[in-house]
């Protein structure tokens, strides 16, 4: 791997006013997707599971834990993840807030478990448990199931009255967010969620939208609503299947994102630290966050742009933006100015949002060749999209014990069986195309043969021609 660029490497630290503002970058990087994730649970759910402080206090004491889990050595920045937005609210709904904050624990605790497999018996296990064909339809479902959600923010689902004013501020949250992403250069093209955001909600005041009294009351110190184990809820197992399998699909987004961070720096973190370590600090990040009540967190993409185009990869300017998320979630009037924004103003971003998860699920098809033509990846891939769009779900009842299984875990569950089960025609398909080869090879050996005696067969009269015109000259001259 070739040596990244940086001006300053994940062991260097700026000096402190520019170390100051490219921390505010990863801040400001990471801000718009990390309260997003509390708000969109809270309304898939009815309720509110989870709070904006907590999130951002979770994601700055969880990357914290991660750099000290890889020894300084990978600038990663741990956020809340949108992965987990559907699985918590059907667990809430389920099984309370204890039973959400123990799917999130469970998710960490796999990730540990993983990483420990990972340091004695390497990785290839899960690779060849996790491919491709069953990724991909997972963070397309992850995407599409959360489209509803969406339409009814944005006052177009059926049934419900239009209201002019909620139809344009979604209409410039959606546009503004649209050109940020197509036509922004800099910082402002690695945060377009956040400036859609921003200008949907000027647009909302200016319409007389926003009530701004929850702001006055608030006070400028606040405790965050923690929600902590054994103080505010005990240990549920009743929603652990909703939650946990989705665990498998984030950790092959948690290599992707190192991969890609390892060709920007010019490190193979994947090595060094090691992917062991980076899995052990991503799960005890997410086991902290459940054990306060927070959402998992998982690698954040923004914030790897963000050290590729600024070129500063100080692990040590990563902790200072963790150290300022911890501080703003104990901002009450900020956090009450963030309860303000509208629904108008969340769907129009959403629309995008969910569509892009989406998208990344079918990228992570094409970039890695998946073959349609083989019947097991079309059976894998179809059954998952029914299964976790259509809503299906399995339901044991034993007693007092009741276990449902439903939408993207049944999907998850359902791809990796079938993927491990079903013979593809992957060697049928290689043996004919070694035969083919072979062929090829045969055609164009017997052509070059004939083309090279057929010149040669040309050349040797064009030398006895030339020979004759030679010796027929002086016979000329003599005449």
């Amino acid at each position: 791997m070739k040596k990244g660029k940086m001006a300053y490497d994940i062991n260097e630290m700026p000096p402190m006013k520019e170390a100051i503002v490219l921390a505010f970058q990863h801040l400001f990087a990471m801000f718009g997707a990390t309260i997003l994730v509390p708000i969109l649970v809270n309304a898939a759910a009815g309720a509110e599971v989870l709070t904006i402080p907590v999130a951002l206090v979770t994601s700055g004491i969880g990357t914290l834990i991660y750099i000290l889990c890889t020894k300084g050595r990978s600038p990663v920045y741990l956020g809340s993840s949108f992965a987990f937005i559907v699985p918590v609210a059907a667990a809430y709904t389920k099984a309370g807030i204890a039973g959400a904050m123990t799917g999130i624990m469970a998710v960490g605790l796999i990730y540990v478990i993983v990483a420990i497999i990972i340091k004695f018996a390497g990785k290839d296990w899960l690779e060849k448990l996790l491919p491709p064909v069953v990724i991909g339809p997972m963070i397309m479902i992850i995407g599409l199931g959360l489209a509803p959600s969406a339409i009814n923010q944005i006052g177009l689902a059926d049934g419900t009255a239009l209201e002019w004013k909620v139809i344009v501020v979604a209409l410039v949250s959606f546009l503004v967010t649209a050109i940020v992403t197509t036509k922004a250069k800099g910082f402002f093209k690695v945060i377009p969620f956040l400036v859609g955001i921003v200008t949907g909600y000027i647009v909302a005041v200016c319409l007389g939208m926003i009530d701004f009294k929850a702001v006055g009351d608030a006070t400028w110190f606040s405790i965050p609503k923690f929600k902590i184990l054994f103080k505010d809820y005990n240990l549920n197992f009743a929603a652990l299947i909703t939650i946990a399998p989705i665990a498998l699909v984030t950790m092959c987004e948690h290599i992707g994102d190192h991969t890609s961070l390892s060709n920007i720096i010019g490190r193979d973190l994947i090595k060094d630290p090691g992917l062991d370590r980076t899995l052990l600090g991503d799960g005890l990040a997410t086991f902290v966050a459940g054990l306060l009540g927070g959402p998992a967190n998982t690698t954040y993409g923004e914030n790897t742009s963000v050290v590729g185009m600024t070129r500063v990869a100080s692990v040590k300017v990563i902790g200072m933006a963790a150290i300022f998320a911890i501080v703003i979630g104990f901002l009450g009037k900020f956090t009450a100015l963030v309860s303000t924004i509208p629904n108008a103003v969340l769907g129009g971003v959403s629309l995008l949002l969910y569509g892009f998860i989406a998208v990344n699920g079918l990228k992570v098809l094409i970039k890695n060749q998946v073959d349609f033509e083989d019947s097991k990846n079309i059976i894998v891939a179809s059954s998952m999209l029914v299964l976790g769009l259509g809503g299906a779900a399995i339901s044991i009842v034993s007693g007092d014990l009741s276990l449902t299984i439903s939408g993207m875990s049944l999907a998850a569950i359902v791809g990796i069986l079938l993927n491990v089960f079903l013979k593809g025609e992957q060697k049928e398909v290689a043996t004919l195309i070694v035969d083919d080869t072979r062929q090829v090879k045969s055609d164009m050996k017997k052509l070059k043969n004939d083309i090279k005696e057929e010149l040669t067969v040309e050349l040797k009269e064009d030398i006895i021609k030339a020979i004759r015109e030679e010796m027929n000259k002086p016979n000329k001259k003599k005449k």
